[in-house]
């Protein structure tokens, strides 16, 4: 299987920043870092790609609309609405819209900034 079926390109996705919090001030050793909270809509047949990981990076997806189908590692697993997944430091994945109806996800993460 060629690395583009494996970990096809980012296509029907819109990012929403909604809003960040600079963590340096709130908590002792977290300068350079931010909380920050997206909202992420896949339209039908969208891609959320290509396959990347969550090192230093920590997070954690709701879902609010629709079904997301995670790859990771040669698993592919549905998530509906409510709690998605956490993406911590062993999270390598890519992510797909295989409905009919837009998904839409909140994804909060502590990113650099």
């Amino acid at each position: 299987m060629s690395q583009e079926q494996v970990s096809p390109e980012t296509k029907g996705v819109a990012v929403t920043l909604l809003a960040t919090v600079d963590l340096g001030p709130e908590i002792e050793g977290m300068a350079g870092r931010q909380l920050r909270m997206r909202l992420v809509t896949i339209e039908p047949g969208g891609i959320f790609g290509p396959l990347h990981d969550h090192k230093d990076r920590p997070g954690l997806v709701y879902i609010l609309q629709g079904t997301i189908t995670d790859h990771r590692d040669g698993v592919v697993t549905d998530y509906g609405p409510g709690v998605g997944w956490p993406e911590d430091r062993n999270t390598l994945h890519w992510l797909e819209n295989r409905g009919t109806i837009p998904a839409v996800e909140i994804s909060v993460d502590i990113v650099r900034h």
